[in-house]
């Protein structure tokens, strides 16, 4: 095999030689692109952004849904040296207009139906638009988008000869800026290297394999780190096939392309998997007193978990291997499931800001409620361990940590020491083994009145394991724990369909306060919920689904938050 490439350009260039006519990327009932031909793609969009006067380090915007097309513009903007800057679809128009002038953008790829949100930007803070489904130019203010001109010719011989930018990139150069959607609110534009997602595509390469015989089916957004550097880079460095769906995945869509794909890998996000262990799985296993029964005996309750997840593998296509989780926890009872199950999952945790992923395991080394060990060549340290419980901040430093926050030094001050140590925002312990076991964000604990460390994510696993819950926020509110939960309204109204309107909210309420007892017969007496607040609509989330919390404390308690 050829040396390991330490550029995007290199990493194309090096499959395409490899893998030339087998299938990179498709949509799952249309056109598929060959290697060959993705790098084409890639080097006529260099020769356009060249043609365009966009230069070594010019920032280049990409918004759009998921397609082969996004990824052909995004490796074409890389390969030319300039840098990519993935904007997620669902970002309000207000945001996407600071990001591309915060960024300094000299060209967007975007999709048609969000060209909208850029419509009232002069041209001269977008510079040349593109339309990503069929590569035209748009001139702004155009009212017909598909009236420009292509900037690549899709008929073009394989053969064709690209001009080679003047300078290529290498390890040190920066390939992408990620504007991040947290959970405070704050949008930061990280800025990662060549070398930090090709460290960190090498380095999972030791826990997890793929080959050019693998399919993997894209369910996450590919602006998101997550997904664009295991999902899309890792897939195409090894000549997988990676496929796009052109609608959001919900259940009509998502079904029949698992049916039509057969995946082999996929990434998820916890909520994913989640949704449906509670929507389809414990339903069913719970359905008679003799299977409730069954289930609190062990030896049978591993039977039936294993019956249940071969019909789960079947309800993925029946040739899934590796089913990657990461972004947010995995509550503690589904992965419990997963386990006994024997449903192939892999585990992982990582940032935006180290490109993405930390530490991580396959599905053969799992450990419940760990993240596994740091990645080859990533160091983890706990900063100021607690003598008695060695938690602390996890700090994480190696190869794949961003270079900082673009044009915000005191952000990156605040983060990332001159020593390259990054402070993660996370609470944690590691075992003997180097296993990592996350408690919670620094920014949400809560100091309990006896001096005790209180993890509102750990009370919140409690709450959602109960069945008619489907999420919850905790939070301290006058020195007392409050839950906000959101109950699993479609299983309630199955539940007591026979009953009035007015009946069901008072079996609701009812149901919060047999919840509550039973949260506190669970949970340590320090961490005792006081009230529980009924949330009727679904929490705001981020698009690895983590609950947007600063949204749900209180604005008195937000205040002293930050």
């Amino acid at each position: 095999m050829s040396s390991f490439p330490r550029s995007l350009r290199r990493a194309l260039e090096q499959s395409a030689q490899r893998f030339g006519s087998r299938p990179s990327v498709a949509l799952v009932d249309g056109d598929s692109m060959t290697y060959d031909v993705l790098w084409q793609r890639a080097q006529q969009v260099g020769a356009f952004l060249k043609g365009a006067g966009i230069g070594f380090g010019d920032r280049v915007a990409l918004l759009s849904e998921n397609m082969p097309n996004w990824v052909a513009a995004y490796f074409g903007i890389t390969a030319s040296g300039a840098v990519a800057v993935p904007i997620l679809p669902d970002f309000h128009s207000s945001d996407i207009a600071r990001i591309l002038r915060h960024a300094g953008i000299k060209a967007v790829f975007v999709s048609r139906r969000l060209l909208t949100k850029i419509g009232e930007l002069a041209p001269s803070e977008t510079g040349a638009i593109v339309l990503l489904e069929n590569w035209q130019q748009v001139i702004a203010g155009e009212t017909d988008p598909d009236g420009g001109t292509p900037i690549l010719d899709v008929h073009a011989a394989p053969s064709t000869v690209y001009a080679v930018p003047e300078r290529l990139p290498v390890a040190d150069d920066l390939a992408s800026i990620v504007y991040t959607s947290g959970t405070t609110g704050h949008s930061k534009g990280v800025m990662l290297t060549h070398g930090n997602l090709l460290s960190d595509v090498e380095a999972t390469m030791t826990i997890v394999s793929l080959d050019e015989t693998d399919r993997m089916l894209s369910i996450l957004p590919l602006p998101h780190t997550y997904e664009s550097t295991l999902g899309m880079i890792l897939p195409i460095v090894r000549g997988s096939s990676v496929y796009y769906m052109d609608k959001p995945p919900t259940a009509p869509v998502l079904l029949p392309a698992l049916t039509r794909v057969r995946p082999t890998v996929m990434l998820s996000v916890p909520l994913i998997i989640e949704k449906i262990y509670k929507a389809k799985i414990q339903p069913e296993l719970m359905k008679s007193a003799l299977l409730r029964k069954a289930i609190g005996v062990p030896v049978l309750r591993k039977a039936l978990h294993r019956i249940a997840g071969k019909k789960l593998l079947r309800t993925f296509g029946g040739e899934l291997r590796l089913f990657c989780i990461g972004g947010a926890p995995l509550a503690p009872d589904v992965e419990s499931f997963l386990r006994e199950a024997k449903f192939p999952y892999a585990i992982g945790y990582g940032l935006t800001e180290t490109a993405p992923l930390i530490a991580g395991t396959g599905p053969e080394r799992t450990r419940l409620r760990s993240t596994g060990p740091a990645l080859r060549g990533t160091t983890i340290r706990i900063q100021d361990p607690n003598p008695r419980t060695g938690e602390g901040e996890i700090m994480v430093k190696g190869p794949t940590v961003m270079k900082g926050y673009y044009r915000d030094e005191e952000k990156t001050r605040q983060v990332l020491s001159d020593d390259g140590w990054l402070s993660t925002g996370d609470l944690g312990v590691i075992d003997a083994d180097g296993f990592i076991f996350i408690k919670g964000r620094s920014k949400n604990m809560i100091l309990g009145p006896s001096g005790k460390n209180i993890y509102p994510e750990e009370i919140e696993a409690v709450i959602n394991e109960f069945e008619h819950v489907r999420e919850s926020v905790v939070y301290e509110h006058q020195k007392r724990l409050v839950a906000l939960v959101h109950l699993d309204y479609e299983r309630l109204q199955k539940a007591l369909q026979s009953l009035s309107e007015s009946d069901i909210r008072q079996k609701a309420n009812a149901l919060l306060a047999d919840l509550q007892k039973e949260i506190n017969d669970r949970v340590p007496l320090y961490a005792r919920i006081h009230r529980i607040i009924e949330q009727a609509e679904p929490f705001q989330k981020t698009p690895t689904q983590k609950i947007k919390r600063h949204l749900y404390i209180p604005t008195a308690l937000r205040r002293d938050h930050h």
